[in-house]
């Protein structure tokens, strides 16, 4: 227990605040190092050195290779790490939570543990995609039927916008030149928000597996939570990528991507949409809550200090 509390690593009133991060950034055919707090990207064309605490997550493109000391420095800094494929995305790794507080995941796992209460906040996020509708009255059935509906009207809606040839949803898993250039941004654009949707839900401490809507993967609440975002920015970033050309249209709809987050500040968003999904509405978060606090729980939900024997003169 003392272990823990005694860390000698940074705390997170020292690292940046994960709505204030850089929502990701790419590399690809380069070599990363790290230099004191930064790390540092060498490819062609020189080197560049990154502040690895103003990193959201981290995409590490084809030809990648990343030392020890680079991984280390953003598991410290909790940015997220993705190891991108030449024709897709795939989430592995993730840093440490900022907070050293387990109130969300705690709330997280309350709330998923009541099949009322998870339907509620599966509402709630139905509520935060289409504000214009109300979910109170809808079972899990009508909530996914109208879910449904309202992203094929957001698909027929961006393509009669762009003027991009649509014939509706077409993947193939582990295929993806199989896909017309419109499912192809789109797979792209939704596997990047993935990433980012990882990375903020690892940073505050919640369960990527916990799930409200999606279930059964180990990144079950990922996925929620990436998809509060689909109809608004990621849909319309990968229709405005496929209107320019069908040529790498991948790394188009990432970049167009990137620039739609940082201008709406999308992980701000994330990080108090999560807040307002899974806490109360009165909860507040303590002054020290950042800091290492470790306690045990005793009896009638009371909680004590730990790193202390707390045996009794009981005869054994």
């Amino acid at each position: 227990m003392t272990t823990v509390s005694q860390r000698a690593t940074a705390s997170p009133r020292e690292l940046t605040r994960t709505a204030n991060r850089i929502s990701f950034v790419y590399f690809e055919r380069c070599t990363i190092h790290r230099d004191a707090n930064a790390i540092t990207v060498q490819d062609a064309e020189g080197v560049t050195h990154i502040p690895s605490a103003t990193i959201g997550t981290l995409l590490l493109g084809p030809g990648t290779r990343i030392t020890h000391q680079a991984m280390s420095v953003l598991g410290e800094t909790g940015a997220g790490v993705v190891w991108v494929g030449e024709q897709g995305v795939r989430y592995y790794a993730a840093g440490r939570a900022l907070s050293r507080s387990a109130s969300l995941a705690q709330a997280q796992a309350t709330c998923w543990a009541n099949r009322r209460a998870r339907l509620e906040v599966a509402r709630a996020m139905y509520r935060l995609r289409f504000p214009n509708e109300d979910p109170s009255g809808y079972t899990r059935k009508e909530l996914l039927g109208r879910e449904g509906h309202r992203v094929k009207e957001c698909y027929r809606a961006q393509a009669q916008r762009t003027g991009v040839p649509w014939q509706g949803r077409r993947y193939t898993p582990g295929d993806f030149a199989a896909s017309d250039p419109a499912n192809q941004a789109i797979t792209a654009a939704a596997q990047a928000m993935y990433g980012v949707a990882h990375a903020v839900v690892a940073a505050l401490g919640c369960s990527p597996a916990l799930g409200f809507v999606h279930s059964g993967h180990e990144l079950s609440f990922v996925l929620d939570i990436a998809d509060l975002y689909k109809t608004d920015i990621a849909i319309p970033a990968a229709f405005d990528a496929a209107a320019i050309s069908p040529e790498d249209v991948g790394a188009r709809t990432r970049r167009a991507l990137r620039d739609r987050i940082n201008e709406v500040r999308l992980l701000d968003r994330i990080v108090n949409d999560i807040h307002e999904l899974l806490l109360p509405a009165d909860f507040t978060t303590a002054e020290d809550d950042a800091y290492d606090e470790v306690t045990l729980q005793s009896d009638h939900g009371h909680h004590v200090a730990a790193g202390l024997n707390h045996a009794t003169d009981y005869s054994w």
